[in-house]
């Protein structure tokens, strides 16, 4: 399909339209087709083509910058559409955000952004001296820049609760003044970096970075810059580069509200290693340092390796008999990848698809927070007919080139990487033992007195903010309303006296489950209203739900509260939990499909029974 051939879609109504526009702007890499793409957008919204798949999330999105925002509102209009965002602008005017921004009153607060993307001009990056200035001078220089533009961003976030989307600087591409620029901090090129650097070091939990220093780099820093542009219309560079700007804006907007991938799934033969372990045997296949190709498979599992340190959980789905797959990770000396550093290890001669379907089961995850690696691709193709759930990635012929193409996926970057994200794995190897000793128990209450559990019930704290984030925009199942928030959004909860919001902890004899449901509460006069309550399907059935509730009613009785109020609000995961408050004792008040809302009366409230050895209380001494 090209472009004409979609125009004649949109004119002939065909409903085959939508899902081609997708793959067009997915690949499209030219101004001039994003721009003839966005305006065939346009007609088709004014024509009322019927659009399949769910309705579109509403994003209040402002603008502010030190260049021209047209095109760039624009194509950013465009691609957020495509991403499922029916976006509205604020647009500031050019070079005038410091205003916009202190105005307290003005125009920009009225239009109350869920975001602010804040571009700030070049023009306002420059070392203000000489090139033979002390660093001491041009640091402080550079140090005022940043405090400015952090000061600003603060502003917007105490005003709007938003989340600042900052642009930082490129890097200029001429050579002047030569080999000098690296031996003073008065060079363009220099205080830009360093400029960069703070902001990116300093930047609070409210303040993503759209990188643009990284993003000419990859572009080309000469290919990159428009001098013409910038003159005639006060562009920010030239059009291919502005289509990989806009691409990263997009893509922070969406990470706003959806996390990462969780897993990786692997293949084996000629995916770890060269070669067919079950016809080449243990000293056949190609891996280590002895020839180029095996040490290109030697890398890309060092790269595996560190996905696994920032917590993605690592699986197998191999076609092969088990006993040869598991061989080189327990018997080779050049493997990288072990046993133990695994979920999931399924090799057998079943379809990959039903493998990964039992995987996620196992696993409690759903399928779209898989990704699945192959070289093979009928295998690639197969999994995508029968679990289209999971995002699949094809590699090429090519090991030298694996790594670059997971590097470049973009399916695995963090928001935060938190001390328990590398203690995941082990987290779900211990799960897989207390899975072992449920299935020899015959008694559930002595199973789980047995498991000698303990809890830690704690507000909120900064320190657990990433953490706390992480789990409020990933737990979709046992997610009661599942209502979002930053890591921003978290810390302006702190200390808020008409709120109550905790974590609970868990740990057992056979590790640490770390922090695994939040409970946030707003208190209203006598009633205090349920607004978050979510919780890792890992510990289901361990009565991490009544020990919470038994919390939180502890927290409402001492705040003067006579009832608790919840609602639960139905999403495509969360069927799971829609006949949770009866059975926590809840009374019905009102019910329908698509929310229920519930009471329970704290007058004749009695504590529910759990297993669970409460070792801290919220809010109380530690």
């Amino acid at each position: 399909m090209n472009l004409s051939g979609l125009k004649t879609q949109l004119l002939q109504n065909d409903p085959a339209f939508w899902p081609q526009m997708a793959e067009l702007t997915a690949t499209a890499s030219g101004f001039e087709d994003l721009i003839f793409l966005s305006a065939l957008r346009k007609k088709a919204h004014a024509r009322k083509l019927p659009r399949p798949g769910p309705a579109a999330r509403s994003l209040r999105l402002a603008i502010l910058g030190g260049y021209s925002l047209y095109p760039l509102h624009d194509l950013l209009a465009h691609l957020l559409d495509m991403e499922g965002f029916a976006a509205e602008f604020f647009l500031g005017d050019y070079d005038n955000y410091v205003a916009e921004i202190m105005e307290a009153g003005g125009a920009l607060y009225a239009f109350r952004p869920e975001a602010v993307l804040l571009l700030p001009g070049g023009q306002r990056c420059k070392p203000p001296g000489k090139l033979t200035d002390p660093r001491e001078t041009v640091q402080a220089a550079a140090g005022a820049v940043v405090a400015q533009l952090l000061e600003l961003c603060r502003t917007i976030h105490e005003r709007t609760s938003g989340t600042v989307l900052l642009g930082n600087f490129p890097l200029p591409a001429r050579h002047d003044p030569g080999a000098f620029r690296s031996r003073t901090l008065a060079s363009d090129w220099n205080f830009r970096k360093w400029v960069n650097l703070e902001l990116g070091l300093n930047a609070p939990a409210s303040v993503k970075i759209c990188d643009l220093e990284y993003l000419a780099a990859r572009h080309g820093l000469l290919a990159a810059e428009d001098p013409r542009g910038w003159f005639e219309s006060k562009q920010p560079c030239a059009p291919a580069a502005l289509v990989e700007i806009v691409r990263e804006i997009t893509r922070l907007v969406r990470e706003l509200h959806t996390p990462p991938k969780k897993v990786l799934v692997l293949d084996l033969d000629n995916t770890l290693w060269g070669g067919v372990v079950g016809d080449d045997g243990l000293d056949g296949i190609e891996i280590g340092d002895t020839s180029p190709r095996g040490e290109a498979f030697k890398a890309f599992q060092k790269y595996i390796a560190s996905l696994r340190e920032r917590g993605v959980l690592l699986a197998v789905c191999s076609k092969n008999d088990h006993a040869r797959a598991i061989e080189p990770f327990q018997r080779h000396p050049e493997m990288v990848l072990r046993e133990k550093d695994f979920v999931a290890f399924k090799a057998n001669w079943e379809p990959k698809s039903d493998n990964l379907r039992q995987m996620a089961v196992e696993l409690n995850l759903g399928l779209d927070s898989f990704v699945f690696v192959d070289d093979n691709p009928a295998e690639i193709d197969l999994v995508r007919r029968f679990t289209p759930e999971v995002t699949t990635i094809l590699l090429g012929p090519d090991p030298a080139e694996y790594v670059s193409q997971l590097q470049d996926c973009r399916l695995f970057e963090p928001s935060a990487i938190t001390a328990e994200d590398a203690q995941r794995t082990g987290q779900y190897r211990a799960e897989q033992e207390r899975q072992t000793l449920l299935t020899s128990a015959t008694d559930m209450t002595a199973y789980l007195k047995s498991l000698n559990m303990e809890a830690v019930l704690s507000e909120f704290t900064s320190t657990d903010a990433a953490r706390l984030a992480q789990l409020i925009n990933k737990s979709n199942q046992f997610n009661l309303t599942t209502r979002r928030r930053t890591e921003a959004e978290v810390l302006a909860l702190l200390g808020q006296e008409n709120h109550v919001g905790f974590s609970v902890r868990l740990a057992d004899r056979f590790g640490d489950h770390g922090l695994i449901s939040i409970l946030i509460g707003a208190v209203r006069g006598e009633v205090l209203e349920i607004d978050t309550w979510l919780m890792s399907c890992r510990v289901l059935k361990r009565q991490v739900e009544e020990t919470a509730l038994n919390e939180l009613a502890r927290l409402a009785i001492t705040r003067g509260c006579t009832r608790l109020e919840g609602v639960y609000l139905a999403t495509p995961k969360n069927e799971m939990v829609r006949d949770f408050y009866p059975r926590m004792g809840f009374q019905t008040r009102r019910e329908a499909a698509e929310r229920g809302e519930f009471a329970l009366d704290l007058k004749s409230f009695l504590p529910r029974t759990s297993q669970i050895h409460i070792r801290q209380h919220a809010y109380e001494p530690k």
